[in-house]
């Protein structure tokens, strides 16, 4: 019982719609910390307690936690609609990492990265995790792995946080705190 089957994995993809995007599209009132009903949430994706307790302990990405008591269920991180996950500020490794589509480099290279439609941005402790988080979007021109200095980042008064799940998590990061490491292009005339 350690892998998902393709029914979990794209009814682990909908409770995360649900979770941290849409909580209206199944009927679900959320809280102001992004908690919803366990017995709720079963009820509106037609499922029972075992599945959702596999698809929390098995799904790839950890995305959901639940309460203490498992009344309540959450997206851990990735929320577009505002809630408050009690993150706390928390000290990062000196370097993290950002990958994201070729496409975007330019924007990237002049304004930062920004979270778009998310809260936070997001960014993981090692290379071939940010390759894997890049990768999981169809590119026709290729990917690209930013370096974050996070000291520099503190320096200049920005903060971090570390979601439940261990990724970590930011408002903005300056072009002056990243750079470019890595870069498979579909264009062999690019790097």
């Amino acid at each position: 019982m350690d892998k998902l089957s393709g029914a979990e994995v794209k009814l682990s993809k909908k409770i995360s719609c649900v979770l941290r995007h849409k909580p209206e599209s199944a009927g679900l009132k959320m809280d102001k910390h992004g908690w919803v009903s366990v017995s709720e949430l079963i009820k509106a994706l037609s499922m029972d307690m075992e599945t959702l307790e596999k698809i929390v302990a098995f799904n790839d990405k950890k995305r959901f936690i639940f309460s203490e008591d498992k009344l309540r269920i959450r997206a851990c991180q990735g929320h577009s609609i505002k809630v408050d996950v009690e993150l706390k500020e928390a000290v990062p490794p000196k370097y993290l990492y950002h990958g994201t589509l070729l496409k975007n480099r330019k924007s990237i290279e002049k304004e930062g990265l920004r979270p778009m439609n998310r809260l936070y941005v997001h960014l993981s402790t090692d290379i071939d995790t940010a390759w894997q988080v890049a990768k999981r979007r169809k590119s026709a021109d290729g990917y690209v792995i930013y370096r974050i200095d996070t000291e520099a980042m503190i320096k200049n008064g920005c903060k971090f946080y570390q979601a439940e799940n261990g990724v970590w998590l930011t408002k903005i990061v300056p072009p002056s705190c990243m750079e470019e490491i890595s870069c498979e292009s579909t264009d062999m005339e690019m790097k």
